[in-house]
Order: structure tokens, then sequence, then C-alpha cells
């Protein structure tokens, strides 16, 4: 199983607590500082279910100076996976792939937990 997140944001230190609080001790992999690959997402996109939009950080001010919004609707599938394998910080987080291939995005209790039971 892998964590991914961003150490500063509350979202993933909540995630990583629920997650130890489950009796899931896991390193969380720097999103910032490791950003997945464009191999990665594309097998995590796959696996996920979710539309490539669902993937964005659209809180964060990268999406927002780059006009992601307005943007995102005219991209290719490609040309999305491309942004969102050139910054970590596009990626919306934190991001769990569990061993059996499937992948969430995000942090909701309630999916975390009938994943993980």
């Amino acid at each position: 199983m892998q964590f991914i997140g961003y150490p500063p944001c509350s979202t993933c230190k909540k995630a990583a607590r629920w997650l130890a609080d489950h009796g899931h001790t896991l390193p969380m992999r720097d999103i910032k500082a490791q950003p997945p690959t464009r191999a990665e997402l594309e097998a995590w996109t796959a696996a996920s279910g979710l539309p490539l939009k669902k993937w964005f950080n659209t809180s964060g001010q990268l999406y927002r100076s780059m006009e992601l919004k307005d943007r995102l609707p005219a991209l290719t599938d490609a040309e999305q996976l491309d942004l969102l394998a050139g910054d970590g910080m596009l990626v919306k987080r934190p991001i769990l792939v569990l061993e059996d291939g499937r992948v969430l995005v995000g942090f909701k209790e309630a999916d975390w937990h009938a994943a993980l039971g």
C-alpha cells in the first residue's frame, strides 16, 4: 500500500492519523519532493475510475495561477496527464494506492473505511 500526500497539508495529516488509528502506519511519500510519474498517474487514474479533472488540486495556488478552471475542458487527456505529471502540487491529495490495485484520491473517511474495512 502506498500513501502519497503533502506533509504540510491538513487533510493529508488527518488521513495519516486516520490510517494510524486503523492500524496502518505508512510513510507518506511527499508529492512535492517525489511527484507521481506519468506512468503512475495513468495507472492510478484508470484504477480510480474517476475522470482526470477529479485528479486536479483545484484549491491549490498553482491551479488558480495557471487558470486551469477555464483551460481544462479544452485539453486532451494526454495534455492533462502531462500537466499532472509536471508538478505534484497540481495533483489532488492524499492518494492511497491499495494492495489490490484500487486507488483512492482525496480523503473521504467513509470511502477509506469501506476500502480498508
